[in-house]
């Protein structure tokens, strides 16, 4: 026997806007039940469901698990785009390639923090990676 994930769950102190942000960032969907105020809210897309989960606690240390973004285009780009989302950055873990000028990204990943604290990375899209290997 095994077991499968079901949905991620994140524990947040507003589910509605924490679902709304993630949901942005993926490209997913709130469940057409989720209203602002509810208890829970749940975001799907085509690889998985994300529920956040009402609980009054403060997150006070670092997550033991976390998301690990791969973008369609470049990580410099989608840093952006989450940063006009809300999200901010909080450890730059690139790092150069040796590579001629002009080459694709660095090597490394963005640490990021969603609007209530929560760690995710952001990595080298496939492409980016496929370039400098």
């Amino acid at each position: 026997m095994t077991s499968s994930v079901r949905t991620v769950t994140f524990d947040t102190h507003d589910p509605y806007t924490l679902a709304t942000f993630w949901a942005e960032v993926l490209g997913g969907k709130l469940a057409d039940d989720d209203f602002p105020g509810d208890p829970a809210a749940t975001v799907t897309t085509d690889s998985m469901t994300l529920l956040f989960w009402q609980n009054p606690d403060t997150k006070s240390v670092k997550n033991r698990v976390h998301l690990d973004l791969e973008p369609d285009g470049s990580r410099d780009e989608e840093v952006e785009r989450l940063l006009n989302l809300g999200a901010i950055v909080y450890d730059d873990r690139t790092t150069p390639d040796k590579l001629e000028p002009g080459a694709p990204l660095g090597a490394g990943f963005v640490v990021m923090l969603d609007p209530e604290g929560n760690e995710f990375c952001v990595l080298r899209s496939a492409a980016e990676r496929a370039a400098t290997s």
